[in-house]
C-alpha cells in the first residue's frame, strides 16, 4: 500500500518543541521506525508550514494513494481550506494529533478536518501515527469517506 505521512506547521520542531507535551523523539527518527516496522508498504512522509503546501501534497496523492495520515497541527482550528482538501479527495484520511486536543485550551476543541476524515486519533502521542497506518492497511477504509 501506499500511506502518505502528512505533518502540519510547527511538527519540524518534533524532539525540541514543548517536550513536556510532544515528547523528545524527532519526527524523522520516528519515521525511520516506523518504515522498518512496515516494510511491506510504501510510506511517503511530507511536513510543511505553509498551508498551501499542504493542500497541494493532498491533491497530488488523494486519487492515487491508499491512505493518508494527516496532523495538521494548529492549521485543525482554522483552515477551511484544508478541511475542504480532504473532503475533495477519495484517499482514506485518518486525523492524527500527538497531544490530548481536547485536553488544552478550547480553541484546539474544534477541527475543520474532522467532519471529512474517516477517523481521528487523539492523545496517544507519537504512537497515533502507527495506529492511524493499522487503521488504512487494515483494509477496512478502502477508499471510502
Amino acid at each position: 500500500m501506499d500511506i502518505l505521512i502528512l505533518n502540519g506547521p510547527n511538527l519540524n520542531l518534533l524532539g525540541t518543541r514543548e517536550p513536556h507535551i510532544y515528547g523528545s523523539q524527532t519526527f524523522e527518527d520516528y519515521f525511520e521506525g516506523l518504515q522498518r516496522q512496515f516494510p511491506e508498504h510504501r510510506l511517503d512522509y511530507y511536513q510543511s508550514n505553509h498551508e498551501g503546501s499542504l493542500i497541494n501534497r493532498l491533491h497530488e496523492v488523494g486519487f492515487s494513494f491508499d491512505g493518508i495520515v494527516f496532523n495538521p497541527g494548529g492549521y485543525t482550528h482554522t483552515s477551511v481550506a484544508l478541511g475542504d482538501a480532504v473532503a475533495s479527495i477519495t484517499t482514506p484520511v485518518i486525523e492524527v494529533h500527538i497531544s490530548n486536543t481536547f485536553a488544552r485550551e478550547a480553541f484546539r476543541h474544534h477541527s475543520f478536518i474532522s467532519p471529512n476524515a474517516k477517523g481521528v486519533i487523539v492523545g496517544f502521542g507519537l504512537l497515533g501515527y502507527q495506529l492511524g497506518i493499522a487503521a488504512i492497511i487494515s483494509g477496512q477504509l478502502a477508499n471510502k469517506k
